[in-house]
């Protein structure tokens, strides 16, 4: 087997650290900043105005900024499709005292226009502390499904690296959620879900072409990192078609989709990258660590049985 221009088995260590120069000071950054989780996880306040003109969502959102609240949520309804500007628009904020609110809309009625209010109300958290339990649970359930689909029909080494390079996107995406302060919300959860599955089926295009190679001994008294290498290189077109694809069309719903579509567009283009470099410098390089060690296990076990065959009896 030819040796690759750019043998990335060999050079893991740097991809290993890379990849934690994001992740750590993402973790330190949750655990001294926090995440930034939206009133579908906090509860907080609906305001459902009526204008007596049409209104723009920047309109609305320069005046809630001026109060702390750039990051509320504000969606303009009985709007056709298409169309920038309407006379009603519902404001999801965090939870406010009774001044503060009737401040912010009296500042509204001075800087946009009078208004009818519809709805006013209090919410509670739509996805409370069950429920994001029960997400977790989900989302290790899986990776435990996948590492047992994985093995049958691969082998167990195959599914531990693909999991572990799932953790590693849904991580990157927290870093880079707890870094700008990105509201993190009920489209992130989708969000999360999106990544995984893209990530997973990337990855399975690579693990699929390693096996294909080793069935037809490529790698037999060679080295297993030339044997991933060159699966790599041979995918490495697939793989950058794909993410390339995929990317212009989440940058264009990140740029033309709005600012209720931003965060979620956010975490997607954070999301495929990071699955795409995690398929080709971190699944693969696990992989081949894991092989060898499995490979050092069945050595090491053959050559004990070898060796109390040949004991003599006493």
């Amino acid at each position: 087997m030819k040796v690759t221009k750019f043998p990335i088995i060999e050079h893991k260590k740097i991809w290993f650290i890379i990849s934690l120069l994001v992740i750590i000071p993402g973790i330190i950054c949750m655990f001294t900043k926090g995440l930034n989780f939206g009133i579908d996880f906090t509860g907080g306040t609906i305001m459902d105005l009526k204008f007596g003109q049409p209104v723009t969502i920047t309109q609305v959102r320069d005046v809630m900024g001026k109060y702390g609240l750039d990051n509320c949520t504000i969606q303009l309804s009985g709007a056709e499709s298409g169309i920038k500007e309407s006379e009603n628009v519902m404001i999801r904020t965090v939870d406010l005292q009774e001044t503060e609110r009737k401040e912010i809309m009296n500042t509204l009625r001075e800087q946009v226009g009078d208004y009818q209010v519809l709805r006013e109300e209090k919410v509670g958290a739509t996805i409370g502390g069950e429920l994001i339990t029960n997400a977790v649970l989900a989302l290790v359930v899986s990776w435990a499904l996948i590492i047992l689909y994985v093995s049958y029909r691969f082998e167990f080494s195959f599914g531990l690296a693909a999991v572990l390079a799932l953790v590693h996107d849904i991580l990157v995406v927290l870093a880079f959620f707890a870094f700008t302060q990105r509201q993190v919300d009920s489209s992130f959860v989708a969000a999360l879900l999106t990544i995984v599955g893209y990530s997973i089926n990337d990855t399975i295009v690579i693990f699929d072409r390693i096996r294909e190679n080793m069935k037809l001994h490529f790698h037999k008294g060679g080295d297993i990192g030339l044997l991933a290498d060159k699966s790599i290189l041979q995918t490495l077109t697939r793989s950058m078609y794909t993410v390339f694809t995929v990317l212009f069309t989440t940058f264009a719903l990140y740029w033309f989709g709005g600012d209720t579509t931003k965060d979620f567009a956010f975490a997607l283009l954070v999301g495929f990258g990071s699955g795409c470099y995690s398929s080709i410098f971190i699944a693969s390089p696990l992989w081949s660590i894991f092989h060898k060690i499995s490979d050092k296990r069945k050595n090491n076990a053959r050559a004990a049985r070898v060796a109390a065959k040949a004991e003599p009896a006493k």
